[in-house]
């Protein structure tokens, strides 16, 4: 590098020695390092003793695919949420209306509320068949769908539950359970026994409180 007058020059010097500066500090600091690390390695050294490396092998460790996870824990939390949530001891019966469907509606909601629900005021936008499953079944499936119907937006839907036909001494056991697990729940506000033609006494209709 050719230098034509002495400013050049000194601007040269103070680049040089800014490299010399920055050299020696990347050099400090690397030496600093390796001393810590030689101190580590000493302080491990004194604490656990001699150690002896294990000799080379040609052996490669098996690949084997890690199961995919499954979320079995939660999914048994849910269920005893559920369990907890809706309980069978409930007494329903005084909270029913007395008119021949066995209505429920909840403080705040209007009787003009079930005589709308009852006529098919709402269009039905979802439905769950618990028709034939044992109880402990039939409750958890009921929340779940109940959930997903909130999640969804809907304001009403069809759950079948069945007549007992096919139940010990043909008594309708489920239809009284699926009232009170209903009436525990709060975001269902009022339900009416179903028309013939949407499953009459083998299926109830719900309104439901789709706000989240």
């Amino acid at each position: 590098m050719k230098v034509r007058s002495l400013q050049e020059l000194e601007q040269l010097q103070r680049h040089l020695r800014q490299a010399a500066r920055e050299a020696a500090a990347l050099e400090a600091e690397r030496r600093e390092r390796e001393a810590a690390e030689k101190r580590e390695r000493d302080l491990f050294a004194r604490t656990v003793g001699p150690v002896t490396p294990l000799k080379p092998h040609d052996r490669s460790a098996p690949s084997r695919p890690k199961p995919a996870p499954h979320p079995k824990q939660r999914k048994l939390d849910e269920a005893a949420v559920l369990r907890e949530a809706l309980s069978d001891e409930f007494d329903v019966e005084s909270l029913l209306e007395t008119d021949e469907a066995l209505s429920f509606r909840r403080a705040g909601i209007g009787p003009e509320v079930v005589r709308k629900l009852r006529r098919g005021g709402w269009a039905i936008q979802g439905q769950v068949d618990l028709h034939g499953l044992r109880r402990d079944d039939a409750r958890e499936r009921l929340g779940a769908f109940l959930r997903e119907a909130v999640k969804q937006g809907w304001r009403c839907v069809r759950v079948v539950h069945g007549k007992g036909h096919g139940s010990p001494g043909r008594q309708p056991v489920l239809k009284g359970k699926v009232r009170a697990w209903l009436v525990q729940k709060g975001e269902v506000l009022a339900f009416t026994q179903a028309r013939a033609s949407e499953g009459g006494a083998g299926a109830l209709i719900v309104l439901l409180n789709s706000a989240p």
